[in-house]
């Protein structure tokens, strides 16, 4: 999930290391006016004009883009994109269960475009261009728009089968970035470690204000109601938006959300132990109860020894060392991004990583993107128990933690999702094990709406049980999910 889909998935080849200077190219385009931008319409699509069916569509500017493509669409969801080239299914690939139902008949407009940015990782449309987005206006609205940034380093269409199109339905406008930066290599980017991340929390904001301004561009009045949400990654930027950027939001739901902290847990201190301890458990022998201890020591939960091949083969290792290079970039010297599954004891090997033992630099470039559990507006957690990418001890039971220390947890719900692991697709392999999250993260989003739009605060945070078979909504996991006590 933190990568592109992981077959086929290849290390980016030992380089000097190269930073750029997206920053300042995000700061200027804050403070631009309207940049005209070329406003191109597939063959596909047709333009509209006057009333009905994507009115005004030519006079759409979104505030701050390079360039922008606008197309009027007969259908905005999967239903009809794919067919129609607006987006990108290795995007999205691995996210969501095969039977995940895809819902129609949403007419309305699309934006694809860029805000200036210097780094180029992003190749969709052919544009070799990061910074990219996509904003899609219902032709029946709902009033309501929904932001998200993309989970792992995936781009801007990663969400269109878990978010886009369900809330597309349901009649939200939707807003969507690559957070400016994707790929393996996304830590290229930027001038010191850090930046790159850092740059993904400046693209989210800069995002929401421009499609807040679209938006009411296209319906004569403002989103009554803006609400931010996002898997893994994009659940770390909703809280850091939430923290950070109350103003601009009503509410956020938060899917597993990835959790920074300088003085840990985070992703760099429970990956190493398993990639040092998974091998020895794996290989079985002497030395299989020990390794095993220790890595549920780390966090990795037991009863989830089910997943580990699957994420050893797949996440731990790619996801330690390109994150370890964004924060750590001198641990292995020139080398870029490490040496994929070295064995303890090679030099400068990720599965040796002690991040308490690294220099205080490592700890301030945390630091600039840590989260601190001050959110500004109603936030909605939900984590799966069976988590073994971000073991949900060592996030978002430590971050909902931070939110209660911090005095905001009336602000906090935390639903504890048992059976619930990282990416859904593991549940068409294990769908006598696991429950997919996202009809969770749909009961977590109609909760929120609720408790925002009407007052009726969600059920207390609590662990959601995994009913038994032809128990409840055991039938029917991939529909239905309860909150409620």
């Amino acid at each position: 999930m933190f990568a592109t889909p992981p077959p086929g998935t290849a290390s980016p080849p030992s380089r000097r290391r190269r930073r750029g200077r997206s920053h300042r190219t995000v700061r200027a385009a804050a403070v631009a006016a309207l940049l005209l931008a070329s406003t191109a319409v597939p063959a596909t699509a047709s333009q509209g004009s006057g009333g009905g069916h994507c009115a005004r569509i030519t006079a759409l500017r979104m505030p701050g883009a390079g360039h922008q493509e606008v197309s009027c669409l007969a259908e905005l969801t999967t239903a009809g994109t794919i067919a129609s080239g607006h987006t990108d299914q290795a995007d999205w690939a691995g996210l969501t269960p095969s039977g995940l139902a895809t819902p129609s008949g949403v007419p309305g407009i699309q934006i694809d475009g860029w805000f200036p940015d210097d780094s180029a990782g992003n190749t969709n449309h052919g544009w070799a261009h990061d910074s990219q987005f996509v904003v899609r206006l219902p032709d029946r609205w709902n009033g309501g728009l929904v932001v998200a940034g993309s989970p792992g380093v995936r781009e801007q269409y990663a969400n269109d089968r878990a978010i886009s199109d369900w809330v597309l339905a349901r009649g939200y406008a939707f807003a969507a970035t690559d957070k400016g930066n994707a790929g393996a290599a996304f830590h290229r980017d930027g001038e010191r470690p850090g930046d790159a991340i850092a740059e993904w929390n400046e693209r989210v904001t800069q995002l929401t204000r421009a499609a807040r301004a679209v938006v009411a561009q296209r319906y004569h009045r403002p989103p009554s109601r803006t609400l931010a949400t996002g898997m893994s990654n994009g659940g770390y930027l909703v809280r850091w938006q939430l923290e950070n950027h109350p103003e601009l939001y009503d509410g956020g739901v938060d899917w597993e959300g990835n959790l920074w902290r300088a003085q840990g847990p985070n992703l760099l201190t429970f990956l190493p132990p398993a990639l040092r301890g998974y091998p020895v458990y794996a290989a079985g022998g002497a030395g299989a109860e020990e390794a095993h201890r220790r890595m549920l020591a780390a966090g990795y939960p037991a009863g989830s020894e089910f997943l580990w091949p699957f994420h050893h083969r797949y996440y731990w290792d790619l996801t330690q060392r390109i994150y370890r290079e964004e924060f750590d970039p001198h641990f292995d010297g020139a080398t870029e991004a490490g040496t994929p599954f070295c064995a303890p004891g090679t030099p400068a090997c990720d599965a040796d990583y002690v991040y308490g033992e690294r220099p205080r630099e490592v700890t301030d470039a945390v630091e600039r993107i840590a989260l601190t559990g001050r959110i500004g507006k109603p936030l909605i957690t939900l984590h799966g128990t069976l988590d073994v990418l971000l073991p949900i001890g060592q996030d978002s039971d430590v971050y909902a933690r931070m939110v209660r220390e911090e005095g905001r947890g009336k602000l906090m719900r935390y639903y504890r999702v048992e059976g619930g692991t990282h990416v859904d697709s593991l549940y068409d392999a294990f769908p006598d094990r696991l429950r997919p999250l996202t009809p969770c993260h749909r009961s977590a989003f109609t909760a929120l709406e609720d408790w925002i739009g009407e007052g009726r605060a969600p059920a207390p945070s609590r662990t959601v049980p995994l009913p038994r078979a032809g128990e409840g909504d055991g039938r029917d996991l991939l529909h239905r999910c309860s909150l409620g006590g």
